[in-house]
Order: structure tokens, then C-alpha cells, then sequence
């Protein structure tokens, strides 16, 4: 066994700010009377029931935690860490466990869990790095685990994101309203041009335009112009609203503070369980550690998309894929849709090779400042119901981001609706295949009450458990940006590579 040598420069960090229809939509108009009408009482749908079960477990996982002063808070300088069981050398594939106890900045020990930490082990010098597991213990203390994949020696840190007690409080904040984010709907007929404001909800006592998506009529409004109809609504843009939930003192827990010390042979297919790490970067590739994944040069790509249509579906995270092959694939070109607006829909084809590549945004909400069309918006569950394909047809979904500053059961019913959506596809079509790209982690100083990581991290854990038992491939895109430390929404090329390789392993 080759050994390793262990370089503890063990950091502990505390951060924070740290084919398709030209009208999706069933529309209808309704108006907010003073007259109260009593309705009969109903029963609550499998949807409802299915979020309410998934809330009631993440408020028991985030329980609240009254923030009453800074010194209470839990302190990167005070905790401490001990590694448990250390010996002299390490072998590649050991397993290094570290136990953190969380103090608070008067240096008494935390009686509660919760807070929001992240793990990494890495080797600059090997270009190599992976995530480790953090385990809450729910008092105080937490285990870290870290896989020892490669030989060298390794660096470790453990950053302090954000406290139980300002998890607790964006936690409270994230569920408290949809108006943080305004939408304006631009009206056209003819013309005649009009803008009203739109939203998930609207308090208004104006004519409303209603449009309401699939099966479980995820519902989208409008206040209705004079003399136009609700099917004139032809772009959208949003703006952000001057507005917090968090009190002063509570924000006060999320300035930037940063403390510094500074394989399975199995071919990867689709239905495998996924392990946290489920990989690492060494050399500035990704090796996973539950398949064997197919690495693939150029040739191999040119072989592996022949034939096929793919599907990308999802925000511009996804859309990065679709600028990054023809870098490597010159024969793939760009389809002219003759489209407007910031978020067209965009082709790929390679007609020697029978390739076809689309991109679609996912419905709403899209957060932008540029003007986009609705024309073409591609509400995922309805676009899944719409495909139909062989053993040739891939489909890679992903969608998080813009759904972070609104409340949790918004994002629960979209994946509840994709994944209800992917079971009758596979129904149709077994040999369909589909994998779920989750988030990137992002940038650490965009608004943390809004877009911050702690809510890529509970939509993480919804995936997991929402998708966990269907028959899908999933690229675990958190893990990844983790390991390669990106901390940037649209990370680099390298990256990207990274992601679209793991997808063809899937469907080559």
C-alpha cells in the first residue's frame, strides 16, 4: 500500500455573504371580491400531502434558534478540532475523520447543532480536491469525514458558512413572502404596448390574468390590461424588491468575517446511488468513486452524440453545456431560432451525424432585469410530457437558483411535478434516459438572505429525496463545484467539461 502523509494545515473558516407550443399556458381571468364565499372544505391532494410531510421534516431538521447576541453564536476562532484515531501514515482510500466541537465567541461549548458548514480536502499542487461529509451529532459536535483518494499531501478546511442561529433566522426568512422579487409582464397587441405587474401572488383587487401550468396547475398572474387579452402577455422581466425579513440584529450575523489558518470498475449507468463524496479532482479531473467513468476525448464525444437528442432543460447553468461543445465538437453549429430576449432558445445540430442539442429555459420564475420571452417558456413537467423518444433520447434537467428567494414549497411542488412527470415518461419510454444536474454552490458575497448557499443546500436535500427512487442519473454538480472550490455560479470551462463528461458517461 502506497502511504500518505497528511499536511494538516487545517483551516477554519467563518464566512457568509458569503417540439413546442407558442402558448404554454391554460389562461383565465379572476377578480378579488369583498364578498366572502363559503366553500366547502377540501381534501388535500397527494401533492399537498407530500409537502407537507417534506416541510414538517426540514423544520425538525431547522429548528429555530432565537438569535440573541453575537457572543452566543457559534465562533470559527473558539471551536476546536481534533482528528480521531491519527497515525503517522495514511493509504490512499483511508478514511480521516475529524471532530469538531462548536464553541461560542466567550469559548463555552455549543449545546445544539445546526450550523451550516462545508468540508473540503485538497492538494493545489495535484490540482486535486474533494468534499467531505459533515455528520451533526445535534450537540455541539460534528463529524467530518474525508476520503483519502489520492496520495500527497492534503490540506483541510471546514468553513463556518453560517451560525445554527443565522440559519434558523434565513430559514424563517426564506418562507415568509413571495414579494421580494417584483415581475413586470410586457402586453403586446398590435402596437399597443402595455406593462402590469405579475407575480406568484398578487394582493390586488384588479382583473387578473391567470396562467396556470400542467397537471397540478402551478398557477402564475397578471394584472389584466384594459382592452387586451391575457394572451397578449409576450415578455417578462423582474426586478428586486428593497425588502428583508431579517431584523438588524440579524443581519448583523451575516457580515464577512473569514478566519484563516491555513472504485468501483462498474461502467456509470443511470439508477445508481449516489455516495457523498460521490467523487474528487486530482490532476484537475474529476474521478468518481461509485463507476467507472468513461473518459472521453474528442473522438469519443463525436461518437457518443451520434444519432442522439438531448435535451437541456433548466437555467443558465445548464446552458453553459450548450456554449461549451462546439469548442470541442466543430462539426455541432448553432441553429438560428430568430428569437429575442436575453433567454432564447438555442440548437445545436450536426447533421452529418444525425445531433440535435436544444436548450430551454425553465418556466417561471426566472429572475433577470432583461426583458425575456414567455412565448416560449418551457414549464419542465409539461416539456417531459411532450417528448418522445428511444434508447437515443437524453434528457438533463436542472433548476434551483431562481427559485431561492421565494418560500420552500414552491421549489418542493416544481420537483414534485418534474418527478411525477419523469414517471410517466419512463412509463412511455424506458429507454428514455434522464439525469438531474442539482445547483452549483455560487459566489459567497451575493445577498445571503436571498440567493445565498444554505438555500442550494435545502434544495439539495430535497433532490435527494424527492428523486431518490426514481430511475435517473444524477450529476452532482454541489459536489463537484465543492471539490474544484469554484464558489462561482457559472464556474469555468474546466468545470463544465467536467459535468457534460459525467452526462455522456450516462448515455454513451
Amino acid at each position: 500500500m502506497n502511504s500518505m502523509s497528511c499536511l494538516l494545515s487545517f483551516q477554519l473558516w467563518s464566512a457568509t455573504n458569503v417540439p413546442v407550443s407558442l402558448n404554454p399556458w391554460n389562461i383565465s381571468t379572476n377578480f378579488l371580491c369583498s364578498e366572502i364565499k363559503m366553500s366547502p372544505v377540501k381534501t388535500p391532494t397527494e401533492t399537498e400531502l407530500r409537502i407537507r410531510k417534506i416541510l414538517k421534516t426540514l423544520n425538525q431538521l431547522i429548528p429555530p434558534r432565537p438569535f440573541t447576541h453575537m457572543n452566543t453564536t457559534t465562533s470559527a476562532t473558539h471551536s476546536t478540532v481534533t482528528i480521531l484515531n491519527p497515525r503517522d501514515t495514511y493509504c490512499r482510500g483511508d478514511q480521516l475523520d475529524i471532530l469538531l466541537e462548536a464553541k461560542d465567541h466567550l469559548g463555552h461549548r455549543k449545546e445544539y447543532g445546526g450550523d451550516f458548514l462545508r468540508a473540503r480536502m485538497s492538494s493545489p499542487a495535484l490540482k486535486a480536491g474533494a468534499s467531505g461529509k459533515v455528520t451533526d451529532f445535534n450537540n455541539g459536535t460534528y463529524l467530518v469525514s474525508f476520503t483519502l483518494f489520492w496520495e500527497g499531501q492534503v490540506s483541510l478546511s471546514l468553513l463556518l458558512i453560517h451560525p445554527s442561529e443565522g440559519v434558523s433566522a434565513l430559514w424563517r426568512a426564506r418562507n415568509q413572502g413571495y414579494d421580494k422579487i417584483m415581475f413586470k409582464g410586457k402586453f403586446v397587441n398590435g402596437t399597443s404596448q402595455v406593462f402590469t405587474e405579475c407575480g406568484l401572488t398578487l394582493n390586488s383587487s384588479s382583473e387578473l390574468c391567470t396562467y396556470l401550468y400542467g397537471r397540478d396547475q402551478e398557477a402564475f398572474y397578471c394584472k389584466k390590461p384594459q382592452h387586451m387579452p391575457c394572451e397578449a402577455l409576450t415578455y417578462m422581466s423582474s426586478r428586486n424588491r428593497e425588502i428583508s425579513y431579517l431584523s438588524v440584529k440579524e443581519k448583523s450575523l451575516f457580515h464577512k468575517v473569514i478566519h484563516k489558518s491555513e472504485k468501483s470498475t462498474e461502467k456509470c449507468q443511470i439508477g445508481m446511488k449516489i455516495p457523498v463524496p460521490g467523487g474528487y479532482t486530482l490532476q484537475g479531473r474529476w474521478i468518481t468513486t461509485f463507476c467507472n467513468q468513461i473518459q472521453l476525448d474528442t473522438n469519443n464525444i463525436n461518437g457518443c452524440l451520434k444519432g442522439k437528442l438531448i435535451y437541456l432543460l433548466g437555467d443558465s447553468t445548464i446552458c453553459q453545456w450548450i456554449y461549451y461543445l462546439p469548442k470541442v465538437v466543430k462539426t455541432l453549429k448553432f441553429f438560428d431560432l430568430h428569437e429575442t430576449g436575453s433567454f432564447p432558445k438555442r440548437l445545436l445540430l450536426d447533421a452529418g451525424r444525425h445531433t440535435q442539442i436544444q436548450w430551454k429555459k425553465h418556466g417561471f420564475p426566472i429572475i433577470t432585469h432583461n426583458l425575456y420571452s414567455v412565448t416560449d417558456e418551457a414549464y419542465i413537467p409539461r416539456e417531459i410530457d411532450l417528448i418522445s423518444g428511444d434508447k437515443n433520447t437524453a434528457i438533463a434537467i436542472t433548476f434551483g437558483h431562481h427559485f431561492r428567494p421565494f418560500p420552500i414549497d414552491l421549489f418542493i411542488r416544481r420537483a414534485i411535478s418534474i418527478q411525477k412527470a419523469i414517471e410517466r415518461l419512463l412509463l412511455r419510454n424506458p429507454d428514455i434516459k434522464v439525469i438531474i444536474k442539482t445547483e452549483n454552490i455560487r459566489e459567497m458575497h451575493v445577498e445571503t438572505e436571498w440567493f445565498g448557499d444554505f438555500h442550494g443546500y435545502i434544495h439539495y436535500l430535497i433532490l435527494n429525496d424527492i428523486f431518490k427512487d426514481l430511475n435517473v442519473g444524477v450529476i452532482d454538480a454541489w459536489d463537484m463545484t465543492i471539490a474544484y472550490g469554484t464558489n462561482n455560479l457559472h464556474p469555468p470551462d474546466h468545470v463544465i467539461r467536467t459535468q457534460i463528461n459525467m452526462f455522456l458517461s450516462y448515455i454513451c
